[in-house]
């Protein structure tokens, strides 16, 4: 898991992010973001393409093996 990238910023001030199986099932914010809460928490389904994009803040994520 790469919670050190992830908590040393806040959401959205990325617009890709690497996550790992760890992290599933993978929400935007992720939990261990600071400012978990800066829009509603919407769970993406990424295990069957590997790629998912939120809604709301448009933030880009990829599944690491």
């Amino acid at each position: 898991m790469q919670t050190d990238k992830l908590d040393s910023k806040p959401p959205n001030a990325q617009s890709r992010y690497e996550v790992t199986a760890t992290d599933l099932p993978l929400s935007c914010p992720m939990p261990s973001m600071s400012l978990w809460n800066s829009h509603p928490r919407v769970y993406l389904p990424i295990e069957a393409t590997g790629w998912a994009k939120c809604p709301y803040c448009s933030a880009e994520f990829v599944l690491k093996p």
